[in-house]
């Protein structure tokens, strides 16, 4: 959750860790880089900076500078949060059977230091530096195993980023196991050797009701790369084109790789999640051998073929993004322009509502107004309470 609309915003950043002159300055650089404006940020970011407890403001300057100072300058935040928390917690908050460890996050004072190895995540990742960033999500879901940071979409891809698809499988199964009803064990961590075994019909209905595209995409890039074109590695395949169609479309169309990962609000499954995935994992997909593997199955490119969503028109695409989608909502697609036009009174009330969510979402999301008679509400639990603020 952003700090800013949490329980973080009336107790303070870290709970009361940081000055309220430091978080002030911290929130002006932040809105200047938002409009970026760097170059204005740098002064507020380094008054920030004097309380060595502003982890987030050191976060902050990384991404202004080249990457090995980014990356060094992160390492010298965590390393200070680290011991920050030590002092606050017990020298023991870190160690397995604390009774911090699992709870980080829920507890107000980890939150900088999480937010500071989430901004490692990223920068390892960019200096293709794989191993690191999966060991920091995995030291990320061992702290606070119920994933409030939502690692668990970018794990699966870093592993096999970083040539362990036995590993990046062994995840993504635990997360999408049959009728789960914990978190896994250190957040799916506990890394167990897979089998090519297919998945039951009752298990493989179950993920074709509901699904993460991510993961299931990344089971069959996992499968693939462990076994080759075999039946499982095929059955995760169609899976994963069904939950989330837009990113296989992508690949196999051979459009660009997404410069970067989408700041808009997003659905389950949507097209703002399929480009963060494209974002990290499209190169993978592309190597040839792999391509050509997911260009001749025929029954997952089946699950990418859309109708045109004119009601009046039975068309059905014979080709991977034959159809056009309205530019407004990205959601509905026409054969011809003649059925957008035809359609477009019936649709017009979906598409604005669409938009107007998105729109909403987005200025909450950048603390600026929503609309008049628009209402919304987010939810915090730290510390043992729990924080609703309505806006």
């Amino acid at each position: 959750m952003n700090r800013r609309h949490g329980m973080e915003s009336k107790l303070g950043v870290g709970g009361g860790t940081v000055s309220i002159e430091a978080q002030n300055n911290l929130d002006k650089a932040e809105d200047l880089c938002r409009r970026r404006k760097p170059a204005k940020a740098l002064p507020f970011l380094l008054k920030a900076m004097e309380d060595g407890n502003n982890l987030d403001a050191f976060v902050q300057a990384a991404f202004l500078f080249p990457l090995p100072e980014a990356l060094k300058a992160l390492e010298n935040a965590e390393a200070k949060g680290k011991e920050g928390l030590k002092q606050r917690l017990g020298a023991t908050c870190f160690d397995d059977g604390s009774k911090e460890v699992g709870k980080f996050y829920s507890i107000l004072e980890t939150r900088p230091y999480m937010r500071v190895l989430q901004a490692q995540v990223r920068l390892y990742f960019e200096a293709s530096q794989f191993g690191k960033s999966s060991d920091t999500m995995i030291e990320m879901l061992r702290l606070c195993p119920g994933d409030n940071m939502s690692q668990r979409t970018w794990l699966g891809s870093m592993l096999l980023s970083a040539g362990r698809p036995a590993d990046a499988l062994s995840f993504v199964k635990q997360w999408l196991a049959h009728n789960r009803r914990q978190t896994p064990p250190r957040g799916g961590t506990i890394f167990q050797t897979p089998t090519s075994d297919c998945l039951s019909s009752e298990h493989e209905q179950a993920l074709f009701k509901r699904a993460d595209g991510s993961m299931l995409h990344t089971a069959a890039l996992a499968c693939f790369r462990l076994w080759g074109d075999c039946p499982v590695a095929r059955q995760y395949l169609r899976l994963a084109a069904h939950a989330n169609p837009t990113i296989l479309t992508k690949i196999l169309a051979k459009i660009d790789k997404p410069r970067g990962l989408n700041n808009n609000p997003r659905g389950f499954n949507s097209p703002e999640e399929a480009q963060d995935y494209l974002w990290l994992t499209q190169n993978l997909w592309m190597d040839p051998v792999v391509w050509e593997w997911a260009n001749n199955d025929v029954d997952a490119k089946k699950e990418l073929l859309k109708s045109c969503s004119n009601v009046n028109c039975d068309a059905i695409e014979q080709n991977v993004t034959q159809f056009k989608r309205c530019a407004a909502c990205k959601e509905a697609v026409y054969c011809t322009q003649e059925c957008q036009k035809s359609h477009w009174k019936a649709h017009k009330p979906t598409c604005k509502q669409q938009k107007q969510l998105k729109d909403m979402v987005r200025a909450y999301q950048k603390g600026k107004p929503i609309p008049d008679g628009a209402h919304m509400a987010s939810a915090d639990f730290a510390n043992g309470m729990s924080f609703i603020n309505w806006a």
